[in-house]
């Protein structure tokens, strides 16, 4: 029983070897509290919903000793964001800023939202109720008389 225990946990315990450690931390608690903040901010561009803090790509973790580095060479946070910005784009901060080239990332949405109500709103409008049948005037309703009089 002992050992259907053990075997058990050990293969319990497989996947948590799976995942890598950072062994390059900096030596400075605080720089190394703020390079994580930084990463936090910064989008896995393998994973693309994930920060590279969260990704296991191979990417990320190269991106994670970029931070580092430029974070142990006595950077700010804002040059820091901006060399990865100028190297990859706005598409690697998690929150892009809004300007002319990220216009249509921020706006897309609420244009989303105007157009499927535009949409609906169409589409009621075209939906009109049938019109009510009118009454039938005196000569119609002879005629209608002498059918039924002559149905079998």
């Amino acid at each position: 029983m002992r050992a259907l225990a053990v075997i058990v946990l050990l293969l319990w315990a497989g996947p948590a070897l799976a995942v890598g450690a950072d062994e390059t931390m900096l030596p400075d608690p605080a720089k190394e509290v703020r390079a994580r903040e930084l990463m936090e901010d910064l989008r896995c561009l393998v994973c693309k919903n994930q920060s590279i803090t969260d990704s296991n790509a191979d990417l990320a973790r190269d991106l994670r000793e970029i931070v580092r580095e430029r974070v142990a060479a006595g950077e700010t946070d804002a040059q820091v964001r901006q060399y990865m910005v100028d190297r990859y784009g706005d598409w690697i901060l998690m929150k892009p800023p809004f300007n002319v080239r990220t216009a249509l990332l921020w706006l897309a949405p609420a244009l989303m939202l105007v157009l499927g109500g535009f949409g609906a709103w169409a589409f009621v409008r075209r939906q009109r109720p049938a019109a009510q049948p009118q009454a039938l005037d005196a000569d119609e309703q002879a005629r209608l008389r002498a059918l039924l009089d002559e149905a079998p």
